[in-house]
């Protein structure tokens, strides 16, 4: 879970940086032509940034994926078990119940059943 955190936590981080200096450039005190001239080397450098923001969530994809399966797996052999469990449980009940039929059927003679 701390690797899905840590993923997170960088993916905000770029996608923060990113905002925060676009604004910046906005914001900042220079002349038109200065701040189209940097939103232009900016923009040049945003596929770059794409990319690796696109690689950071492919991978904590992969991950979450991966720990899903895992949790998926755990679950599968937990329900297996508590199956296997019911079902033993279950043919001891219908031992004892068929012991008591048994019981009951000879403590009581042929004659009087009706």
């Amino acid at each position: 879970m701390s690797n899905n955190r840590s993923g997170s936590f960088v993916g905000g981080l770029i996608l923060g940086s990113a905002v925060g200096t676009v604004l910046g450039l906005l914001v900042a005190p220079r002349s038109g032509k200065e701040t189209r001239q940097v939103l232009k080397k900016s923009a040049q450098a945003l596929p770059e940034l794409v990319e690796d923001l696109s690689t950071s969530v492919q991978l904590q994809a992969d991950r979450l994926s991966e720990s899903a399966l895992r949790n998926w797996e755990d679950t599968l052999i937990r329900l297996k078990e508590a199956v296997a469990a019911g079902l033993e449980a279950s043919q001891q009940e219908r031992q004892v119940l068929s012991e008591k039929v048994q019981n009951t059927d000879s403590s009581y003679p042929l004659g009087d059943r009706n």
